[in-house]
C-alpha cells in the first residue's frame, strides 16, 4: 500500500520547489530542441533523469505536499493515502484540477481492481511512465479515462493493440474486445475482432472461448475471413459454447443458422444429426438448412444454381486450413532468389466435385521491380544503365491455375494468402491478402516487409511462413421457375 507522508514546509517554498522543477524540465526540453549548428562550442546539458528521480522522491516522501488523496475501495476498510502536489496533478488531469481547486483533501471511491493500481497511476502523473502487465491494462485504461489523462489512455490502448498475441493463462483478447465495446474504442474493437478472426482456431481451444458474448459470437459467424481448419471445427466449438451458456431458444437458433452447413461433408452432417444433442434440440430451426445442404452435395452445382441462390454467405467458404483447400509453403531464406511451388485443391465444396482437382502454380519473387524502377538506358552516358538497388524491389506472389477445364463453368476462385509470424513465442496470422480469380497477383504483398533483414518480424527462423487458400465460389447461371 502506498502511504506517503512527510514534512510540510511553507506554502511559498512548496510552490517554489514545484515551479523550479517545472522550469528545469522546460529548460532541458528547450535545450534539446535548440539549433546547435554553426557553433562548435555548443552542447546539451541533460539532467532529465535526475529530475524524474527527484519528482518521484517528491511523491514517495511527500515533501512539499499541498494536497491529499484518500482512495477508498469496497474491498478494504483502510484507505490508501497519497500526499501529492496540486500543480503536478493539475498539469496532467483537468479532473484533478477541478477537484483540488477549493479543497486540499479529496476522498476518491474506486473499484478494487482500479484501487489496486492507483499508486501506478499517480506515479505516471509525476514521472510520465508506467510498467504494465496484461491483466492491468483495463483498470489502468479505466483510471486514465475517468481522470482524463489522455496520454496514458492512448498509451494503454496502444499497448493493448500491440499485445493481442501475448499468451496468458485465461486469455485476454475477448475481454479486451468487450471492454472496447463498452468504452467505444472503435480502433481497439476492430483490432481485437480481426485478431480473433485470423487466429480463431487458437481461440476455440482456449479458456476465453467460453467468455465470448452472444454479440461477439454472431459477429464472428458472419465473417468469411475466419481462419480455422474446417466448418466442422467451428460447429463443434459453437456446440460447446451453446452447451455451456444455455442461451434462450431464439439466440441458440440464430447461432446455429449462422453455420455454413454446405461446407460440411454429407457423412459428417449425418453424424451430427445422429449424435449432436444441440442439433437434436433445435432441429426444427435448422432443418431447412440441413436439407438444402444435402441437396447441394447431391446435385451438380450447375443444376443446383438454377434453383437456389448460391451468391450468399451460406455457400461461400471461409479460410479453411484443411489440405483440400490449399497448402502451407515455408520459404527458407526468402531474400535469396525466386521460388516456385505447385499444389492441388478440390474444384469445389460440393461432393459432386469431390473427385475433381485443380492444380495451382505459385511464383514468389523477393525483389520484383515495378516498371518505373526497372533498368533503362540513359541518353546522357552512352550505353550506361541506371543503377538499381536491391532494396528498390518488393516481394511478389503470383498464383495461377495450371489448367483450364469446362469443369470451371460456374465456378470462380478467390485466393487468400496468410502470413504467419512469431509473436510473443506463438506463431499467428499477421496478414491476410485476398484477391479474385481475375487477378493472378496479391496486391501490395508484404509491401512493408524487409525480408533482407534476418531479424525481420515477418520471418520465423529466417523463413517466410505462408498458407495459400483457394476458395471456390459458385455462381448462378440460369434461373428457372421452381
Amino acid at each position: 500500500m502506498a502511504r506517503l507522508t512527510g514534512a510540510r514546509p511553507a506554502a511559498a517554498w512548496r510552490w517554489g520547489c514545484a515551479a523550479a522543477s517545472l522550469l528545469l524540465l522546460l529548460s532541458v526540453q528547450a535545450a534539446q530542441k535548440a539549433d546547435l549548428s554553426g557553433d562548435t562550442t555548443a552542447a546539451t546539458i541533460n539532467h532529465s533523469l535526475t529530475l524524474l528521480q527527484r519528482l518521484q522522491e517528491l511523491l514517495q516522501n511527500g515533501n512539499g505536499s499541498d494536497s491529499v488523496l484518500r482512495v477508498r475501495s469496497a474491498a478494504s476498510d483502510e484507505a490508501k493515502v497519497f500526499h501529492t502536489h496540486q500543480l503536478l496533478l493539475s498539469l496532467q488531469s483537468e479532473v484533478f484540477e477541478s477537484l483540488l481547486r477549493n479543497q486540499s483533501v479529496v476522498t476518491l471511491h474506486e473499484p478494487p481492481e482500479t484501487a489496486a493500481l492507483f499508486d501506478k497511476f499517480i506515479r505516471y502523473l509525476y514521472c510520465g511512465g508506467v510498467s504494465i502487465l496484461l491483466h492491468q491494462a483495463i483498470p489502468l485504461h479505466q483510471l486514465a479515462s475517468k481522470y482524463r489523462v489522455w496520454g496514458l489512455q492512448r498509451g494503454v490502448a496502444e499497448y493493448m493493440r500491440s499485445h493481442l498475441a501475448s499468451e496468458s493463462s485465461q486469455g485476454h483478447v475477448v475481454g479486451w474486445y468487450h471492454y472496447a465495446v463498452r468504452v467505444g474504442d472503435a480502433a481497439l474493437q476492430e483490432s481485437c475482432l480481426q485478431f480473433l478472426a485470423w487466429n480463431l482456431s487458437a481461440v476455440l481451444g482456449s479458456a476465453e472461448w467460453g467468455s465470448v458474448s452472444v454479440e461477439l459470437l454472431l459477429l464472428l459467424l458472419e465473417r468469411s475471413d475466419l481462419v480455422l481448419h474446417s466448418e466442422l471445427e467451428l460447429y463443434t466449438a459453437v456446440e460447446g459454447w451453446l452447451s455451456r451458456r444455455q442461451p434462450e431458444a431464439p439466440v441458440a437458433e440464430r447461432v446455429l443458422r449462422a453455420i455454413r452447413y454446405p461446407m460440411i461433408a454429407p457423412s459428417q452432417l449425418f453424424r451430427l444429426q445422429a449424435q449432436s444433442a444441440v442439433l437434436a434440440r433445435h432441429r426444427g430451426a435448422v432443418q431447412d438448412l440441413l436439407f438444402q445442404a444435402f441437396q447441394f452435395h447431391a446435385a451438380s452445382p450447375l443444376h443446383f444454381a438454377k434453383y437456389f441462390d448460391v451468391n450468399c454467405s451460406m455457400f461461400l467458404p471461409r479460410n479453411y486450413l484443411a489440405p483440400s483447400w490449399g497448402s502451407q509453403w515455408v520459404i527458407t531464406n526468402p531474400a535469396r532468389d525466386d521460388r516456385s511451388t505447385s499444389f492441388q485443391t478440390q474444384l469445389g465444396p460440393s461432393s459432386h466435385d469431390a473427385g475433381k482437382r485443380v492444380t495451382w502454380n505459385v511464383l514468389f519473387s523477393p525483389r520484383w521491380l515495378p516498371v518505373s524502377l526497372r533498368p533503362v538506358y540513359s541518353d546522357s552516358v552512352s550505353g550506361a544503365i541506371q543503377p538499381v538497388r536491391i532494396e528498390d524491389g518488393r516481394p511478389r506472389l503470383v498464383i495461377t491455375p495450371a489448367m483450364s477445364s469446362p469443369d470451371f463453368a460456374g465456378v470462380t476462385f478467390q485466393k487468400t494468402v496468410l502470413v504467419g509470424v512469431r509473436q510473443q513465442g506463438r506463431v499467428l496470422v499477421k496478414h491476410a491478402y485476398s484477391f479474385h480469380q481475375s487477378s493472378d497477383e496479391a496486391p501490395d504483398f508484404l509491401a512493408q516487409a524487409d525480408l533482407q533483414k534476418r531479424t525481420s518480424e515477418y520471418l520465423i527462423d529466417n523463413s517466410l511462413h505462408l498458407h495459400i487458400i483457394i476458395k471456390p465460389v459458385y455462381h448462378a447461371l440460369i434461373k428457372v421457375k421452381k
